[in-house]
């Protein structure tokens, strides 16, 4: 046993961190174009401006994702590219380039999976509100409907949302992230509840434009693993997967996905926020919670749990020279398996890893080659965990490696490489990485071999 015969594997990236073309053929400015200008928000005083170049080069990263055995890739479009205002005037130029882009994709056999929308908020709207205005859900359903109806003949993935937990948590509560403005908890909460509206609207949008495809989400979360397989810790780590902390609301797993799949949303966010959570209308409900074809789940890690013996959690910590990867992020391989597991015991949905990676820190070796050995063992590792789900009956159909190439790492600039395929952002040379070899080996042994 292993993976499905039809089980997806790809890569992924989004458009602000490898396009570029910030200003060209009639773009409009995203939130992001405006934080990058703000001094000492992007760790090397970076910016997306030119990035990796995909708008001119993405015939020769097509080719690089052919070569690499890619059965699907998954990209999101620039809001701001296709609406320079964010609502009115179709810009032709910016969405014929998507139209150029997914011709080419299916011309090299590599299935198209679009993300609506990963951060690059139109900056006009913005101005407006942006999702603490009342008409940001329709904004963003008519958006999804105009890219539906250009590219549904040929696109049949969509996926909505890009980690919400971020694009709303990070920006406007953490504030690393664009906007990077903090927000009240009650204007927070009800931009999730707009987020969420917009979600379902524009679920609504593509079934009308595109009725054949296949529509999901793509959020994100700590993948929490019980410490040891016993059934106390199992549920320990359950109860931790899918709680809401009063520290950190936005990265719940249950705030984002319970509204969509049980209607409603937990519990616990009304016993945390009774004073602020948003007004939730006769219709809400059933607009979010449109049916689904997928969850997709971006993960990374998680920590261990373990049982504390009074009916509830404890997190177990990581010990002296625990690993981790160059971005600092630990190394934990078991949220792979009991991450998809959860879910798919929670929700009933077949799951997709839309996104898991690390970050390198490579570097071009004498030889002309970048060598990777740490990536190849961290996905093996995760992967192994991941067949590990499937053989245990989890519904799992796919996989997408964060990410492509190196790109411009939102707030970290170009100081983290998380790509298969280096980078120069001088010259814009690509250069495929032993991990990206590697990975053609795997998406023809369908992970037999690892």
């Amino acid at each position: 046993m292993g993976f499905r015969k039809d089980f997806v594997w790809g890569g992924v990236t989004a458009s602000y961190q490898i396009e570029g073309a910030a200003y060209e053929d009639g773009k409009g400015l995203s939130v992001w174009d405006m934080f990058c200008k703000q001094p000492g928000r992007i760790a090397d005083g970076a910016n997306g401006e030119v990035a990796c170049d995909h708008y001119h080069l993405y015939q020769q990263d097509v080719d690089i994702m052919r070569a690499i055995g890619y059965q699907a890739y998954r990209f999101s479009v620039a809001w701001p590219r296709i609406l320079p205002e964010g609502t009115g005037p179709v810009c032709g130029k910016g969405l014929d380039f998507y139209d150029r882009l997914v011709d080419s994709l299916l011309a090299a056999h590599i299935e198209p999976w679009m993300t609506l929308f990963h951060w690059d908020y139109p900056y006009a709207l913005f101005r407006r509100g942006g999702w603490m205005n009342p008409d940001s859900p329709q904004w963003f359903a008519d958006f999804a409907g105009i890219v539906a109806q250009k590219l549904g003949d040929r696109v049949k993935r969509f996926l909505t949302l890009n980690e919400p937990q971020c694009f709303i948590g990070i920006c406007y509560d953490a504030t690393e992230h664009a906007p990077g403005i903090r927000f009240p908890i009650w204007d927070t909460l009800l931009m999730a509840h707009h987020a969420l509206l917009g979600h379902g609207l524009a679920v609504q949008a593509l079934r009308a434009a595109a009725p054949d495809a296949q529509v999901g989400i793509a959020p994100t979360c700590s993948a929490h693993y019980p410490a040891t397989e016993t059934p106390q810790d199992i549920e320990a780590a359950r109860k931790a997967f899918f709680d809401v902390s009063e520290e950190a609301p936005f990265w719940s797993v249950s705030l984002w996905s319970d509204p969509i799949f049980k209607g409603a949303y937990p519990k616990k966010l009304y016993e945390l926020f009774p004073e602020h959570m948003p007004p939730v209308g006769p219709d809400d409900m059933r607009i979010i919670g449109q049916p689904l074809d997928i969850l997709g789940q971006n993960i990374y890690n998680g920590k261990a749990v373990r049982a504390d013996g009074r009916g509830g959690y404890a997190f177990v910590d990581r010990g002296k020279g625990h690993p981790f990867t160059g971005a600092k992020w630990p190394v934990t391989p078991r949220a792979l398996y009991w991450g998809p597991r959860f879910l798919a015991e929670e929700y009933r949905m077949p799951i997709v890893i839309t996104e898991n990676g690390l970050s390198c820190p490579d570097v071009v070796s004498c030889d002309g080659k970048v060598h990777d050995p740490n990536r190849i063992d961290f996905l093996r590792r995760y992967l192994r965990e991941y067949r590990r789900a499937a053989e245990d009956g989890v519904d799992v159909r796919g996989y997408f490696h964060w990410c492509v190439t190196d790109n411009f790492e939102w707030a970290k600039g170009y100081t983290e490489r998380f790509g298969m395929v280096y980078c120069d952002f001088e010259t814009q040379e690509r250069i495929l990485k032993d991990s990206a070899h590697w990975y053609r080996d795997t998406i023809l042994a369908n992970g037999d071999n690892l």
